[in-house]
């Protein structure tokens, strides 16, 4: 058999999408239209190995600045594991990472092998599942994020991120099929939360709230626009017990973790006030 060189390059946005069907085969459930957001991150970030012609490995490796990235999407075809590609491409993002402190949500499986890179376990993030519908809250301080000025939404985001990730946040706001709602307390946006159409349900993600009443509100409201007979996921961090009580009181049942780790300190964030992540591949 002739011998194919492996070759590593930065994706296009075809190939990102190649990467999410990828993610969709492990379990992952990406958006439909997470590519297309998490592109606007970084285009720069998104790498993909080939062997000959044959597309047989991904990795992100978003670099929101110069001191933070995060890394995802590391995936590599069954049929070519163990034989080295992934260290391959793990390496090259993490060179582009060179100098950054690199978060990751890690799956069980590969909890131990980060440890082998420097990644230290700061918390878990917990996948709750449930079902859409219910009642929309009374509430009159609902708005609309996109009828927002752009700098208000992510002036709020900045303080639950390590960067600020201007035009992600305005993709992520505007994607199709989606809601992005928030609540004001007076002129101040007290918290904000988004729910996406996904392969199987829909995800919820960020829901961050300056109270666990705000988060309570913004969960209903998001959840009563989706059918009762579609899955609804909320990614929460463990550490954060009232997150975990919201989604247990709902009859949410946990589905899947992740390790959230660093190569550096762990970032000073508000966890007490993040009640969903906004996404486990690129943070």
């Amino acid at each position: 058999m002739e011998n194919r060189a492996f070759k590593i390059k930065v994706m296009d946005l075809t190939e990102l999408e190649i990467a999410a069907k990828w993610a969709l085969q492990e379990g992952w459930n990406p958006g439909l239209s997470d590519a297309q957001c998490y592109y606007q991150a970084d285009p720069n970030g998104f790498l993909i190995g080939y062997l000959g012609d044959e597309p047989i490995a991904s990795i992100s490796v978003v670099k929101y600045d110069d001191s933070f990235g995060f890394l995802g999407f590391y995936i590599v075809k069954p049929e070519y594991r163990g034989q080295g590609y992934g260290m391959q491409i793990w390496q090259a993002g993490l060179q582009y990472l060179a100098g950054c402190n690199v978060a990751l949500d890690g799956v069980v499986a590969q909890q131990e092998n980060y440890k082998k890179s420097d990644f230290k376990l700061a918390y878990r993030n917990i996948r709750y599942e449930g079902v859409g519908g219910g009642e929309a809250p009374d509430c009159s301080n609902l708005v609309v994020l996109e009828r927002l000025p752009i700098e208000e939404v992510i002036a709020y985001d900045s303080a639950f991120f390590p960067a600020k990730r201007v035009a992600f946040v305005n993709a992520w706001i505007n994607q199709p099929d989606c809601y992005a709602l928030g609540i004001k307390q007076g002129d101040i946006l007290a918290a904000i939360g988004v729910i996406r159409p996904c392969h199987v349900g829909y995800k919820i993600g960020p829901l961050y709230a300056d109270s666990a009443e705000h988060a309570e509100t913004l969960f209903l409201a998001l959840r009563s626009k989706v059918s009762a007979t579609e899955a609804i996921y909320l990614d929460v961090p463990e550490v954060n017990a009232v997150a975990v009580a919201l989604a247990q009181k709902y009859k949410m049942s946990l589905s899947f973790e992740t390790a959230r780790m660093y190569t550096g300190e762990r970032p000073d964030l508000p966890l007490m006030q993040v009640f969903g992540v906004t996404s486990f591949e690129i943070g």
